[in-house]
């Protein structure tokens, strides 16, 4: 998807839309992913994760040309919609897949293939650019990359795990009820579905808190996505040192996965998630308080390492929440998550033209202040898993 972000002027003039005509058909695709979200679960746990992810990332694949296709803005919004959907799924089932293997391993691994998700985002934007830069027509390239990327995905079909997710072990779905807790003597269980569903209502809070926590990250994250480039033009800088928050902003925290897995699995993600927010909240004090590009830039850096873990510890905690099918929870905080992306940029926005752009983006720190206070829904540091042959205690 990051290949039509340097497109999207193109798209713009091609169409002859207004900024707000372009904003409304991109703010499309937030509604199909919120629209869509929450029938990932469903789609998981019923055809398993390998399934859906390839088949929903194949048609993404497929849908992204429809971009460049568009004659006009209704089908534009349309193509957008159908993205964000099928974004929404392929979210859910990759991390549902990704989580799965990270069992088999028996130690942290999502954090690193978030960071190959942050290294495809850019090497699809440097695609993007260098076919605008060599002239390369909007609908050739998207059906070129289009092509080439749905194959990829079908490529990785026969190398993903096979069958139907298990429940995490440990914890049986039809059983579990809230934390676990089981009918007392001469108390008769409720039937195995009236059970599950008890299962998912108690976990619904917690389910909320996680999604709240990714969202809180992703402020951060728009911090220097979105604003970061205003923000330094507006100390000073010139054009070739403004986007250097937003580069500083990924790559520290496309640094910061590649190495957290290793620190997650000694100390735990609720100690590493309360340290790199204290981080984030040192970074963003930096950004805002000295007003000068370059220490506003090594603030950006700091924020992006600071939650740069956030993310994947929200879906591992969602992952392994009780008495939940394969890929329900990850759908909720995936859901919440979204909602919150949705409404961060107007809020900032908003904020901005009411005060200043320095003054709004205080809710950064703020943001970092609350995900510090509840942190404690992240995992502690666990105990190394008894090997699979060790005799249980009776």
């Amino acid at each position: 998807m990051a290949n039509l972000v340097p497109r999207m002027p193109a798209i713009k003039a091609d169409l002859d839309l207004s900024n707000t005509a372009l904003g409304t058909a991109i703010a499309a695709g937030p509604v199909g992913a919120l629209v869509a979200g929450l029938a990932a679960g469903v789609l998981v746990e019923r055809y398993g994760s390998r399934l859906a992810a390839t088949a929903s990332g194949v048609l993404l694949a497929l849908v992204v040309p429809l971009v460049g296709l568009a004659p006009a803005w209704g089908l534009l919004a349309g193509a957008f919609l159908l993205m964000g959907g099928l974004d929404a799924v392929m979210d859910v089932a990759m991390n549902a897949h990704g989580l799965r293997v990270q069992r088999r391993y028996g130690r942290s691994i999502i954090n690193g293939l978030h960071a190959l998700w942050s290294i495809g985002a850019v090497a699809g934007g440097v695609t993007g650019s260098v076919m605008a830069g060599l002239g390369v027509p909007v609908e050739a390239h998207l059906l070129g990359a289009g092509a080439v990327l749905a194959l990829a995905v079908l490529a990785t079909l026969p190398h993903l795990l096979p069958g139907r997710d298990e429940p995490v072990p440990g914890v049986d779905a039809a059983q579990a009820v809230g934390a676990g807790a089981s009918p007392g003597p001469g108390v008769q269980a409720p039937p195995a579905a009236g059970r599950a569903a008890g299962a998912r209502r108690a976990a619904l809070p917690a389910l909320v808190v996680l999604g709240l926590l990714a969202a809180l990250a992703g402020l951060v994250e728009d911090a220097g996505a979105t604003w970061g480039t205003l923000y330094l033009t507006g100390l000073g800088a010139a054009p070739a040192v403004a986007g250097l928050g937003f580069v500083a902003l990924q790559t520290a925290m496309t640094t910061g996965r590649l190495l957290a897995d290793r620190v997650v699995t000694r100390y735990g993600e609720r100690a590493v998630a309360r340290a790199g927010t204290l981080l984030a909240t040192a970074g963003m004090g930096l950004t805002l308080g000295v007003a000068e590009p370059v220490p506003a830039i090594v603030g950006f850096a700091c924020a992006g390492l600071g939650v740069a873990t956030l993310f994947p510890a929200a879906y591992h905690a969602a992952d392994v929440m009780p008495g939940l099918p394969p890929g329900h929870g990850l759908a909720v905080v995936s859901w919440v998550a979204r909602a919150g992306f949705l409404l961060a940029p107007p809020l900032v926005g908003s904020l901005a033209d009411a005060t200043s752009l320095r003054a709004a983006l205080l809710v950064v720190p703020v943001a970092t202040l609350t995900i510090l206070a509840l942190s404690g829904a992240f995992a502690p540091r666990s105990a190394p898993a008894a090997p699979a042959t060790a005799p249980r205690a009776p």
